[in-house]
């Protein structure tokens, strides 16, 4: 089959590799019919990744079809239409069957595409392991570019927000605007949030969160702009959605006294200088991890059916996979309004 494999940094390349096999009878195999980049394949794009190893298969965001099934798979069956959640679990634990899975108790969970111990699903197809829990039927009502965006980028927004302990009423403050940011901002509006504060560099992305309704700021004015409209109070809550240790810095001096921070981006800096003091003094609350996506679900189905939530409008683009490096590039640089790449395999 073909795969977008990884080979170093900016160097991803669509080539063959082995087609997927069962390694267990709970597994499954899907050919893929969408997959999608995330913001935290960009970590691996530019060589910081979370493996010395190379020429495994990248992506942790596809939908596909179900063409092979393990003697002890029985909740999904050949030719159902499922999406992955980015995260595995073992399927049978406490936590994986609260929907938990980065808390596998049997040390089940990981997630495609960040080494070869899980191959990636940028691919024609790809191993399911426990595919009763970590394939996930698409339901009635869900097209499939909103299936994708589930699998990862929407659940995290959802998370990020609901971690920020929004509620109605709230003045929240979003920092980055990439497709899980601009998906932040809608799932706070959801939540009740009277004013959302959208705060990015990029000119055409601040554009797409004033349309969802949100007060657009470019970085350098947007202290001094929410200072001015709170009256020096500040806000009450704040997600940061980039992973840089000057934006969480900028969040946690967004918050007013017994705020609220939510980070969600990818952390790649090993020490960040949290400051303790300023914190204490403030009685801030300080959350910060990784979204488990089943746990999000059932909250996630309803809204998008009923269009409270639209994911799909932050695809920007829809390319082969064949493309995918292109496609890397674009997202990186930001080219051409590069939010959410969709590939599709030839």
């Amino acid at each position: 089959m073909k795969a977008l494999r990884y080979y170093g940094a900016r160097d991803i390349r669509h080539e063959s590799m082995d087609d997927p096999k069962l390694e267990a009878p709970t597994d499954a195999i899907v050919k893929v019919t969408a997959c999608s980049i995330c913001g935290s394949d960009l970590h691996i794009y530019h060589g910081h990744g979370f493996s010395e190893d190379i020429g495994f298969c990248v992506g942790h965001e596809a939908v596909g079809e179900v063409v092979e099934v393990g003697r002890q798979v029985t909740r999904v069956k050949v030719g159902d239409k499922v999406m992955m959640p980015a995260a595995v679990g073992c399927g049978a634990c406490r936590s994986c069957l609260s929907g938990v899975v980065n808390t596998c108790e049997r040390n089940g969970s990981g997630c495609y595409g960040l080494s070869a111990r899980l191959q990636g699903v940028q691919a024609e197809a790809f191993r399911v392991p426990a595919a009763d829990m970590n394939a996930v039927p698409i339901p009635e009502g869900v097209s499939e570019e909103q299936a994708l965006m589930m699998t990862d980028a929407l659940a995290t927004a959802w998370f990020g927000a609901r971690n920020a302990d929004i509620r109605p009423g709230s003045s929240v403050a979003v920092i980055g605007l990439g497709p899980i940011g601009l998906m932040t901002v809608e799932s706070a509006f959801v939540m009740g949030a009277h004013v959302v504060y959208a705060i990015d560099p990029v000119a055409e992305r601040r554009a797409l969160a004033e349309a969802a309704g949100a007060v657009a700021l470019h970085p350098d004015a947007a202290m001094e702009r929410i200072k001015e409209d709170t009256h020096g109070r500040k806000l009450d809550c704040a997600v940061e959605v980039v992973g840089s240790d000057a934006t969480v810095d900028f969040a946690l001096r967004l918050v007013r006294a017994r705020g609220t921070v939510s980070v969600i981006g990818v952390q790649q800096s090993r020490r960040f200088p949290f400051p303790m003091e300023r914190a204490f003094a403030g009685g801030l609350t300080f959350r910060v991890g990784t979204c488990s996506v089943p746990e999000e679900l059932p909250a996630l189905f309803p809204l998008v059916r009923s269009g409270r939530l639209r994911p799909e409008r932050y695809v920007s683009h829809n390319m082969k996979l064949s493309e995918g490096a292109e496609a890397y590039r674009l997202f990186e640089a930001r080219e051409a309004g590069a939010l959410k790449m969709v590939l599709r395999p030839d």
